[in-house]
């Protein structure tokens, strides 16, 4: 199977963002120029959250969706806020081709069912955000990161998978934003007990983690953000857009460099897969 390079963008209004552990957002940019600096330059697909859809209760990216779509030919994930067949069908309208659930599928597992009857099991993608208890075992979070629901990641991920999810992506909240490498325990745990793929999220920092979690924990895609985020922004240039009355906008301003990854651009990161004899589509 070929590997697939995922950019994930939170959205936060008009605007993408990054935290850390899903939390402390700062303002990068604007996700319509990552999303096609992105695209040209090789990513696989593109993975959009609503980063404030459970403030909400909805998710509001279908403008942004629907301007991307329009010039950007390869698959769009969208998640957060969506909560029904309806939210489904809006979003998949607005022109994405795969739908991510995670509060919802965990309060209402039939919704899983019945997105995949009414959609296809590979539009429907089910997030797990997970975070490591003191017995070692994984539990499900909701509202980045933020609620417990005492299920068990690895059970929750075998159940969406026999309801007809079509893919899973793990989130590990403890790693996420730090750089410190993909939980490859949970990672490794889940790929071996789904039959469908598995997309890894949460804690990329250096090549070695790309590699890693492909060969020892399984994974058959990689979502990253941070790593590509922070180069992506000094290769955009920003001087024509306005960011009067955002928040803390000062890594746009300053040109600060992040310091907690490497920082990789899309065919540097597909370079890694290839050097280390994994099957990655390049430029």
């Amino acid at each position: 199977m070929t590997i697939r390079l995922i950019p994930r963008l939170d959205i936060k209004g008009p605007n993408l963002v990054k935290g850390i552990q899903l939390e402390g957002l700062r303002v990068l940019g604007k996700p319509e120029r990552f999303a096609r600096h992105y695209y040209e330059t090789g990513a696989d697909e593109l993975f959009f959250m609503d980063a404030v859809a459970s403030l909400y209760g909805r998710n509001q990216l279908t403008e942004i969706i629907g301007r991307v779509a329009r010039e950007i030919f390869i698959p769009l994930i969208v998640g957060g806020g969506i909560r029904s067949i309806d939210d489904i069908r809006t979003v998949l309208r607005a022109g994405a081709d795969k739908i991510s659930i995670n509060t919802a599928g965990l309060q209402r597992p039939a919704l899983i069912a019945e997105a995949a009857q009414a959609f296809g099991s590979s539009t429907i993608l089910v997030t797990i955000e997970a975070i490591r208890q003191a017995d070692g075992r994984y539990h499900c979070f909701t509202d980045c990161g933020r609620q417990a629901t005492g299920i068990d990641a690895v059970a929750w991920a075998v159940r969406a998978a026999e309801l007809g999810a079509g893919e899973i992506c793990i989130t590990s909240v403890d790693r996420e934003g730090t750089g410190r490498g993909f939980d490859i325990e949970l990672t490794g745990q889940i790929a071996q007990a789904v039959p469908i793929p598995v997309i890894a999220h949460g804690g990329a920092g250096t090549s070695e983690h790309l590699e890693t979690v492909v060969k020892e924990g399984g994974a058959n895609a990689v979502a990253v953000a941070s790593m590509l985020h922070y180069r992506a922004l000094g290769d955009i240039d920003w001087s024509l857009e306005d960011f009067s009355g955002e928040g803390n906008i000062e890594y746009i301003r300053t040109g600060t460099v992040f310091t907690r990854t490497e920082t990789q651009s899309i065919a540097e990161a597909k370079q890694i897969f290839v050097n280390a004899g994994i099957d990655a589509r390049t430029v």
